[in-house]
């Protein structure tokens, strides 16, 4: 996992990034957002439960909520204000984090990349047949996986992520790690179906929110990102087309300038409304001149 990650910077370090990574990755996801973040910010990418080296836990998450207690103790090492980054699974406790946490006050900045929120599309007539094709995967792979069928499961999986875009071969090195983390995709799907109010908890988001999505996702979570772009209050939305599910690692280069810069913005907004007040209370305090 990344721990932290310091650089040369003409900025001074200010708050800490928390970037979590997609079922079936880790930490290390965020390699290049750590080199582009250079050393302006504290970066903690951990690794969510039960992937990469936080395999510990003999009882898994299934809510939101328990992924982002599973994560406290780390998290806690983080002085300062928050600027939570997430992408897909991890965007969602990223969400959770922002909106119904012990940390959500901290939260200065969110970035989400399509974050797996499938339920806020439930109640749309529109969009609720996404929801349904979404649980009935995490039916298919949950039967799967309950006969020991781990690569199926996972071949299910990619095939979805991948949306309309060409598929992604994996080597038999990433095959074998996505076996070893195989069960715990039935946790996160249960996690994701589980969340309730979502419409509401993020049409009240107060922070800067900056989103992410792909033109070659599937339809589920370019249409998430759409209903969240239309709640979020100020929210500045990007749309790659030429992306898929995977854009940080695939358009990292792209995305990652705008993250930073999207959270240098917050931040220096953050230190001049601070100034101001400031400001304002000493030309309170100060005496007034005698007549």
């Amino acid at each position: 996992m990344i721990g932290s990650h310091h650089a040369p910077s003409a900025r001074r370090p200010s708050g800490c990034v928390i970037a979590l990574h997609c079922s079936l990755g880790s930490g290390r996801q965020w390699a290049r957002l750590a080199d582009e973040l250079g050393g302006s910010y504290r970066l903690i990418a951990p690794d969510i439960s039960g992937y990469g080296g936080n395999r510990g836990s003999v009882v898994l998450p299934t809510t939101l909520a328990e992924e982002v207690a599973c994560l406290r103790e780390r998290i806690a090492q983080a002085e300062g204000p928050l600027h939570l980054v997430g992408h897909s699974y991890g965007g969602a406790i990223a969400f959770k984090m922002a909106t119904a946490s012990v940390f959500a006050s901290r939260v200065r900045s969110l970035t989400l990349i399509e974050p797996v929120l499938p339920t806020l599309l439930a109640d749309s007539a529109a969009d609720g047949r996404l929801h349904q094709q979404f649980a009935q995967l995490a039916h298919e792979l949950s039967l799967d996986l309950s006969k020991g069928l781990a690569m199926e499961a996972i071949d299910k999986f990619m095939t979805f992520w991948n949306g309309s875009g060409p598929p992604e071969k994996l080597s038999p090195e990433a095959r074998l790690r996505m076996i070893a983390h195989a069960d715990k995709l039935a946790f996160d799907f249960t996690a994701a179906l589980a969340e309730e109010n979502v419409a509401a908890a993020a049409a009240g988001i107060g922070v800067p929110t900056l989103l992410f999505s792909g033109g070659l996702s599937p339809n589920l979570t370019q249409r998430i990102v759409a209903r969240l772009a239309s709640l979020i209050p100020g929210v500045d939305a990007r749309h790659l087309p030429a992306a898929g599910h995977m854009l940080p690692l695939s358009h990292g280069k792209l995305i990652n300038p705008e993250i930073v810069r999207h959270i240098a913005r917050t931040d220096d907004f953050a230190q001049a409304s601070l100034a101001s007040r400031f400001a304002a209370a000493a030309l309170r305090l100060s005496p007034l001149p005698s007549p």
